[in-house]
C-alpha cells in the first residue's frame, strides 16, 4: 500500500511545477491548460467532520498546506435543533460562520466538488477550478430527500407540519407544537439510513411534554410511525423507551413509511413496508417529517463510493479501500454505526493517528471501534444517554446505567456538549471520550 502511494505521489510531482503552495498541473487538463491549486491536504466539506480534520492537519502539516472546500456561509450545530424544534433554544444558538470556524490560515474554497478524480489525485468544483492534493479528507456529510415524499418540500408552505432536519424547517416543528388544538401529532422515521437516528422520536416525547405542560395532552393523538421493525436498535436503550412509551400513551406503528403528503387536506399517506402496495391515510394535526437521506451526489457517481453510493473506507481506519491516499469521515462514510456528532469525533482522533501513520509510510495502528453516543431526550429535563459500539453494545462513558432517564444528561445535552462542540471538536481538540471511559470505570472498561 505504501509503495502504490509513493508510486502516486511521484506520478504527481512528474506532472505538476511551481511552489509548494501553487501548482501548473496536466492531470485532467482541458485544451485551456487552466492554472490549478495544489494541497498536501485537501478536506472535502466543512461540517463537523470537515472542520474537526483541518485543524487536526493544520497542526500537522501547518495552515498553508491544507484547504476545505465548502460553499455554505453558515456553519451549523445540528444536535442542537432537537431542542430548537420543541421551542427550548433558538435557531441563532447553534449558529456560527463558516468564516469564523475555520482554522487561521486554512484556505477556504467557497465552492461545490462538481467530480472527483483520485486516479489523478485532483478535484474540480462548480466554479471550474481543479484543485490536486496529496491526501485527501472527504467529509461530505449526507443528503437530505424531502422531494422523494409526493407533496414535499412544496408543503412545508402549509402550516402544521416541520422538520427538524432542516434549517429551513425546524421552526415549522415548533409553530406546529406551540399552535396544536386537537387531533394527531404523527412523527415519521423513513426506510433509509438517517442522521441521529434517535432524533425522529426526540420531538415526540418532547411534544408529549408540552402538550402535557399546556394542557392539550388529553385533546391529541401521538403517533410515531417508523419504517423499521423495532423502537430502537440497541436492546438495553429500546426496553427503557418502551416503558415510556406505554406509561405516557404514546402509539407506535412500526414498518410504516411515509410516501406522501397532502398538505391542504392535513393528510399523511404512508406504505405499509411489510404488505407490498398496501397504504394507510392519517389524518394530521402536527406532523413531523424526517426525510429519507442518502449520500451527496457527487459521491455516488465517483469511484470512491461503494454499490451503495457512500465512501468505502476500511471501517477501521478510515482510510480508502481502493485510494490509500484518501481518507473518510462522518455521515458520508459506510461505517456500519450510527451517523452522529460524537461518531464524528471518535473518528476524528483516530483519523488523526491513520494519516500521520501513512504520511509516514507505516501502518496505522489505531482501530476505530465503532463508538456512537445518541442522548435521547426523553423531555425537557431528562435525556437517556445511549452510547455503543459497532457491536451494537452499550460502551457507556459513566459508571451508572445510562438507560435511566436523568436530568444531569439533560443539561450535558442541552449546554455542554454544545461547548464541547464549538470549542473542543472543531479545534480538532475532543476525539470523543474514550480515554475518560477507563478513568470513570477504574480502568475496568
Amino acid at each position: 500500500m505504501a509503495g502504490s502511494f509513493l508510486q502516486t505521489s511521484r506520478l504527481l510531482l512528474q506532472s505538476c511545477s511551481g511552489t509548494p503552495s501553487f501548482h501548473v498541473c496536466k492531470l485532467h487538463m482541458t485544451s485551456s491548460m487552466a492554472a490549478k491549486e495544489h494541497y498536501k491536504v485537501l478536506v472535502v466539506g466543512g461540517g463537523s467532520g470537515g472542520i474537526s480534520m483541518s485543524a487536526r492537519m493544520k497542526r500537522k502539516v501547518g495552515a498553508g498546506n491544507v484547504a476545505v472546500i465548502e460553499p455554505s456561509e453558515k456553519h451549523y450545530y445540528q444536535p442542537l435543533w432537537t431542542l430548537v424544534g420543541a421551542g427550548a433554544k433558538s435557531i441563532s444558538s447553534s449558529e456560527r460562520s463558516t468564516s469564523s470556524v475555520i482554522p487561521s490560515g486554512v484556505k477556504w474554497i467557497r465552492s461545490r466538488v462538481q467530480e472527483f478524480n483520485p486516479d489523478k489525485n485532483c478535484v474540480r468544483t462548480d466554479k471550474g477550478s481543479e484543485i490536486s492534493y496529496e491526501y485527501l479528507i472527504v467529509a461530505l456529510g449526507l443528503q437530505l430527500h424531502y422531494e422523494k415524499i409526493k407533496g414535499l418540500p412544496e408543503g412545508f408552505k402549509y402550516p402544521k407540519i416541520g422538520s427538524n432536519y432542516s434549517v429551513q424547517t425546524v421552526d415549522k416543528t415548533w409553530n406546529a407544537l406551540k399552535n396544536f388544538k386537537e387531533g394527531n401529532a404523527i412523527f415519521t422515521f423513513p426506510n433509509t439510513p438517517v442522521k441521529c437516528a434517535g432524533a425522529p422520536q426526540k420531538i415526540m416525547y418532547l411534544s408529549d411534554a408540552y402538550l402535557r405542560k399546556t394542557g392539550k395532552r388529553a385533546k391529541a393523538n401521538i403517533i410515531y410511525n417508523t419504517s423499521l421493525p423495532v423502537l430502537f436498535g440497541i436492546k438495553k436503550y429500546a426496553d427503557s423507551l418502551w416503558k415510556i412509551v406505554k406509561s405516557r400513551d404514546l402509539n407506535v406503528n412500526f414498518r410504516h413509511n411515509l410516501i406522501e403528503v397532502r398538505p391542504d387536506k392535513q393528510e399523511a399517506v404512508f406504505e405499509k413496508l411489510d404488505n407490498p402496495g398496501e397504504t394507510v391515510v392519517f389524518e394530521y394535526e402536527m406532523l413531523h417529517v424526517t426525510p429519507p437521506m442518502g449520500p451527496p451526489d457527487v459521491l455516488k457517481r465517483s469511484s470512491l463510493a461503494d454499490e451503495a453510493g457512500w465512501l468505502d473506507v476500511d471501517k477501521d481506519i478510515l482510510q480508502h479501500k481502493k485510494y490509500p491516499n484518501v481518507f473518510g469521515i462522518g455521515d458520508c462514510t459506510n461505517l456500519p454505526t450510527a451517523k452522529t456528532a460524537a461518531a464524528v469525533a471518535a473518528q476524528s482522533a483516530v483519523l488523526d493517528r491513520t494519516i500521520s501513520n501513512v504520511m509516514k509510510n507505516k501502518q496505522p495502528d489505531k482501530k476505530y471501534d465503532g463508538y456512537t453516543s445518541c442522548p435521547l431526550v426523553t423531555s425537557y429535563n431528562t435525556v437517556i444517554l445511549a452510547e455503543f459500539d459497532y457491536t451494537g453494545q452499550p460502551l457507556e462513558t459513566f459508571p451508572i446505567d445510562q438507560s435511566k432517564e436523568r436530568m444531569i444528561m439533560y443539561y450535558m445535552k442541552a449546554s455542554l456538549m454544545p461547548q464541547i462542540y464549538w470549542h473542543g471538536l472543531l479545534k480538532g481538540f475532543w476525539g470523543g471520550p474514550g480515554p475518560y471511559r477507563k478513568i470513570m470505570h477504574l480502568g475496568l472498561k
